[in-house]
């Protein structure tokens, strides 16, 4: 009887979650967004590069409120929001603007599990747009600025018995202030989208005990056979002692022990190297100890590969991977969704934009003027493909039109003290929190002059920052002779511009494409959709996408050693995607395609 009766119980609970959210708006939805439950929202673990055992997920309905700027903590709220879901979106189950003059509310409580009694609560935030607030039973427990990056809290000290009540603020003025936003605008057109405001990312919670690993960052060198492995802590001392253990699957390839505050350069013998031809990684186990006494564990892995540059017999300068001329090729990813706008509405949905460049034929992804979740960057690591990793583009006090003024009229752009501040500390954070993934291959700080400033003294910090990538100063935009490459786009054909004196840089088509077709039943907009060529059905693009890679494989052998092509999906009122928003349709012969990206790819091989 007790076993029916919690069913029902589960049922009834259930239902009443559903009566209480669905989609917001008639925008075209994913097939994704009907097997969302709201009782089970994103619920695989957020960060599976650090990763521990136990863990607590926050997602679901909160309750929300918009209010003006200013306000105390609202007395009653507006009506439930589905979180980690903007505000914005559909799948938030509000679909509303917030713009700079109003604030954004969300309550909730939670309980801590009895098992948790003796360890410290970290709060994580996967991502919050833009300035965010955090209480605990009414205290602030801490605050961030930045729309990219995680951050967390430790909120042991507010903990009482019982349920905990949680508050968050959130404030984003999108292009009406300075900060990093990518392509969000208030006033969405062209190439412009719908904001992103608030919580967008999994919030969770996490025991740990009071001395435990915070971080850790892993540096393969494949000329000497090691990877450097940096074990960030909190509370502990020269006294405490970390172990690392390398695996190849159930082989262990080493193991290490070294005092906390020190790093450690582990031996990797006849190390299997990594690529998107084959991304093998080693798994890594990493305890840290207290006089023997196990006080935290974690799970993470690591690849060992490299990139590069060299110059080829011809004096040309090559991309090179793990010391090979590698040329790489990959689409323009948004990485937008018609429901979840940011938020991809499940994992499965995260991974098959990746699944389906690597069935086209392709080895790399330009994640473009975004930052994406932990999971996709894992997803990448293990299906095997490169990313370009942007940095999201600010600077909003001037119209997106007043930025490709500038970069036709080649100026940089003047910052105020309080933007540059800003964009070098979100940059730096992007950086460190992306550093362990060996996908990532090149750093992208700026694109088409869109907030482009002190472009040399940026490319040269993060060459200096992190020497183990490339760095792509500015693809597309005033070009200043510093970084890895030399970064041209070109619309709608490929073109090769040859620039004097520059021949100690890679030369990449950052963009090109742009191939247009609006398929009817997968539009967001009934008009005014736009590519830079459009045509009236698969095989007429395919057609064009393949003359395209013909003219591209030629240009290869002239100079070229990297190609973007624009873009994954069709994005609100762009139809140049290889794939519909909705990503019910490939809008291209998948075969024809995929034969010609292998062609380009393999043309240095020849």
């Amino acid at each position: 009887m007790k076993r029916k009766l919690l069913i029902v119980a589960l049922i009834v609970s259930s239902a009443t979650s559903f009566a209480q959210w669905k989609p917001a708006g008639d925008k075209m939805k994913t097939k994704w967004a009907e097997t969302i439950d709201v009782n089970n929202v994103l619920p695989e673990y957020p960060r599976p590069i650090i990763e521990r055992s136990d863990w607590s997920n926050l997602n679901g309905l909160w309750d929300y409120a918009i209010l003006p700027v200013g306000q105390q903590e609202p007395q009653s709220f507006d009506g439930k929001i589905l979180v980690p879901f903007a505000v914005e979106s559909s799948l938030s189950g509000v679909q509303k603007s917030l713009g700079k003059d109003n604030e954004l509310w969300y309550k909730r409580t939670f309980t801590v599990p009895s098992n948790w009694k003796e360890k410290n609560i970290l709060l994580h935030f996967g991502a919050v747009d833009w300035k965010t607030e955090v209480y605990v039973n009414d205290i602030k427990v801490g605050s961030h600025t930045g729309g990219y990056t995680p951050f967390s809290f430790d909120v042991t000290p507010y903990l009482t018995s019982g349920n905990q009540k949680l508050v968050v603020r959130v404030w984003d003025p999108t292009d009406d202030g300075y900060q990093a936003r990518g392509k969000q605008i208030n006033k969405p057109e062209g190439i412009w989208y719908t904001p992103v405001s608030g919580i967008w990312q999994t919030v969770w919670l996490e025991p740990v005990s009071k001395k435990h690993i915070a971080n850790v960052r892993n540096t393969p060198n494949i000329d000497t056979n090691r990877l450097t492995v940096d074990v960030a802590t909190e509370n502990t001392s020269a006294a405490d002692v970390i172990e690392v253990i390398v695996k190849d699957g159930a082989t262990t390839v080493s193991k290490n022990k070294f005092a906390a505050g020190q790093n450690i350069e582990i031996a990797i013998p006849n190390a299997k190297l990594w690529s998107p031809e084959s991304p093998f990684l080693y798994d890594l186990e990493i305890n840290l100890y207290d006089n023997g006494r196990l006080q935290d564990k974690i799970k993470s892995y690591a690849a060992m590969r490299k990139v590069s540059t060299k110059k080829d017999k011809d004096g040309i300068v090559r991309l090179q991977l793990n010391n090979k001329d590698y040329f790489h090729f990959g689409p323009l990813d948004q990485g937008w969704w018609p429901d979840g706008l940011y938020t991809a509405p499940t994992d499965e949905a995260l991974v098959y934009d990746i699944k389906k460049t690597k069935d086209f034929g392709y080895n790399m992804i330009r994640k473009h003027v975004k930052v994406e979740p932990a999971r996709w960057y894992t997803h990448c690591d293990r299906l095997g493909i490169l990313v370009w990793q942007d940095m999201p583009n600010g600077n909003g006090h001037q119209s997106p039109q007043w930025q490709m003024r500038k970069f036709f009229d080649g100026k940089e752009m003047l910052r105020s003290a309080v933007s540059e501040a800003d964009y070098r500390k979100e940059w730096k954070e992007i950086m460190d929190y992306l550093y362990s993934y060996p996908s990532i291959a090149v750093w992208v700080p700026f694109n088409e002059a869109w907030g482009q400033f002190k472009t040399v003294e940026i490319a040269e910090w993060t060459k200096t920052y992190d020497p183990s990538r490339l760095v792509n100063p500015a693809s597309g935009g005033n070009h200043y002779r510093t970084g890895d490459m030399l970064d041209i786009h070109h619309y709608p054909g490929p073109k090769l511009t040859l620039y004097e004196n520059d021949s100690d840089r890679a030369t990449v088509l950052g963009e090109y494409g742009g191939i247009g077709l609006p398929l009817q039943g997968h539009l967001w907009q009934s008009d005014k959709n736009w590519g830079y060529v459009q045509f009236k059905n698969a095989k007429e693009v395919t057609d064009e996408y393949v003359k395209y890679g013909e003219e591209l494989a030629r240009l290869v052998k002239m100079g070229y050693s990297a190609a973007v092509y624009t873009q994954t999906t069709d994005v609100e009122g762009e139809v140049n995607g290889l794939m519909t928003y909705d990503r019910k349709e490939i809008k291209i012969e998948e075969g024809r395609v995929k034969a010609i990206n292998q062609k380009v790819i393999n043309t240095l091989a020849e």
